[in-house]
């Protein structure tokens, strides 16, 4: 998640430099840029993110470089780096941005599905 106020230039290169890394050490299997979303909650008084995800394969000294820099970059809200299976499925990114938080999510015992019974 890469800080919003920073210009899409900067952004790209923070986005090209991890990509470069990735490349240089192991094989990048999938990109997706997800755009500017809104977050679950604030991160150094920010509501929004500019989303980017890697789908990788990489030795451990990668990975653990690669923590490093992005830990270290400024422009860099927050990242994840996690091992998963590579057979499973491509993430296709959420429509319509954030999860609902709290304050956006349904009234206590409303239902939005229907049955198709009506009471008129």
């Amino acid at each position: 998640m890469l800080d919003p106020q920073l210009d899409a230039p900067v952004r790209d290169g923070l986005v090209q430099d991890a990509r470069a890394q990735i490349e240089a050490s192991g094989k990048l299997n999938h990109e997706n840029d997800w755009g500017l979303r809104k977050m679950a909650y604030e991160i150094n008084r920010r509501t929004e993110a500019d989303y980017r995800w890697f789908r990788f394969e990489a030795p451990t000294d990668l990975l653990d470089s690669l923590d490093h820099n992005l830990k270290i970059a400024d422009g860099v809200l927050r990242f994840r780096i996690f091992k998963t299976d590579p057979d499973a499925p491509v993430i296709v990114p959420p429509t319509g941005g954030a999860a609902p938080g709290p304050r956006e999510r349904a009234p206590q015992g409303a239902r939005e599905d229907h049955d198709g019974d009506s009471d008129e």
